[in-house]
């Protein structure tokens, strides 16, 4: 899958001061707080309520390329789908965020885990839990 052939959620972020690092655009740890917070942003918009209310997700694995960079003020599209098929409790997401000519700024492949919330262990990732990131 890619990111024009499932269905993807997108949010901009804007470089604020406190997103800058001494060489002048945003700090590699900003760009993986983006990336939690913008799957967080798509599991909030696209679950199912029951299943929000059942599970949560926690971040196992992050493999991320740094292509460019945005300074103060500038913003990125973040876009972001499920990858592929899940692996028991294992799902992959991939995020792109681009500037404004459409340059891959970051790229990156993330790994969740889902969490049971009422005994807080992993749980088997569910076609219908994944639905709702499916369909158009």
């Amino acid at each position: 899958m890619s990111e024009g052939s499932t269905p993807c959620f997108t949010r901009t972020f804007t470089a604020s001061p406190e997103h800058i690092d001494e060489l002048g655009h945003v700090n590699n740890a900003v760009w993986v707080q983006w990336i939690q917070d913008l799957a967080t942003a798509h599991w909030e918009a696209a679950a199912d309520p029951a299943h929000r209310e059942r599970f949560f997700w926690v971040v196992i694995r992050h493999e991320i390329d740094y292509r460019g960079n945005i300074a103060e003020g500038e913003s990125a599209l973040g876009t972001t789908w499920i990858e592929g098929e899940p692996r028991g409790a294992k799902s992959v997401r991939s995020v792109r965020f681009k500037d404004d000519a459409g340059k891959v700024l970051v790229a990156a492949e993330t790994t969740w885990a889902m969490i049971e919330r009422a005994t807080g262990r992993l749980a088997r990732v569910r076609p219908e839990v994944l639905a709702p990131f499916r369909e158009g």
